[in-house]
């Protein structure tokens, strides 16, 4: 008997010694990875932030959509804690309102701050300091070729040209999608042509569709040599990055992490659209893996130890 107490106490204290070990409270986040790469690098550069300046661990699961990610962030029994969005996504893709809706003497990213707390109980904080909103680009040979410098020039040549983008553009989930922006611009393309999202740049490298819609920090512009036209009627609103919280996420963690927020708003103002297209090249183009690039930001940035 007192050889089977001696194993208990030994396998007790173990545990205790393990768990002190492990840095972490017993506490965890939960994020889902994003379908492009900024997105990876944002949720990486949480966890590791997060994992550096306090005990809460983080884990990130497998990639979802923005729209499904939202849907986690806000169900009553939310299996997502934290995601990188924009301000002009939340308007909107979630919120399902409009630029015009803004209060004049509001800013897009203070209105769609107040409605998706008021609404969701979600806390968007401060700016990440980088604008992805999105552009329409066309390969530096169509644009030499039609003389393209905005988004105008392509009225009289849309009926040569074919427009190629990723399924999520075409459909009809908020406003800044291809039906609204062709019917804004009166353009009539010749093609509309959906492809996958991740084939996407080597479609139009390849010649497969002349015209796309891109993200403006996404390093695989440069790569595929694309032109960026003016968005000259501006017809996108500005894409400000900003994390999102869920309701209750602070209160939960209150004792594990009670600076968690300032923890997380220490990555607001760190990035910059030329910067962030320098970190999607290296994972993208020069194919470095997310968790180093993140890793070599936020230690160059002072962010982390």
């Amino acid at each position: 008997m007192k050889k089977i107490l001696a194993l208990a106490l030994s396998a007790v204290l173990m545990t205790s010694v393990l768990t002190g070990c492990s840095g972490y409270s017993g506490s965890e986040i939960t994020l889902y990875d994003g379908i492009n790469s900024e997105m990876q690098l944002i949720h990486k550069m949480v966890e590791l932030v997060v994992e550096d300046k306090t005990d809460v661990e983080v884990t990130i699961k497998d990639q979802m959509s923005a729209v499904n990610m939202f849907r986690e962030l806000t169900r009553e029994d939310p299996s997502c804690d934290i995601m990188n969005s924009y301000d002009g996504t939340v308007l909107t893709t979630f919120l399902k309102q409009d630029p015009s809706d803004v209060p004049e003497g509001q800013t897009l990213y203070e209105y769609a701050k107040a409605q998706v707390m008021e609404q969701y109980g979600v806390d968007i904080l401060d700016q990440l300091g980088i604008n992805n909103t999105y552009c329409i680009a066309v390969p530096q040979s169509i644009a030499d070729q039609y003389g393209l410098e905005t988004i105008s020039d392509l009225i009289p040549v849309a009926g040569e040209l074919r427009f190629g983008a990723e399924h999520e553009f075409f459909t009809e989930e908020g406003t800044m999608k291809y039906t609204p922006f062709t019917q804004f611009y009166g353009l009539n393309f010749k093609e509309k042509i959906p492809v996958d999202i991740n084939l996407k740049y080597a479609a139009v490298e390849n010649g497969n569709f002349d015209v796309t819609v891109v993200y403006t920090t996404d390093g695989l512009n440069r790569k595929a040599n694309l032109k960026v036209l003016e968005d000259d009627q501006n017809f996108f609103p500005e894409y400000n990055g900003a994390l999102l919280v869920r309701e209750g996420l602070y209160d939960e963690l209150a004792d594990a992490a009670p600076n968690l927020k300032d923890v997380l708003n220490s990555l607001s103002g760190s990035l910059t659209n030329e910067k962030m297209t320098d970190l999607t090249y290296a994972v993208d183009v020069e194919g470095r893996t997310v968790e180093e690039v993140a890793r070599e930001f936020l230690t160059e940035s002072g962010l982390i130890g």
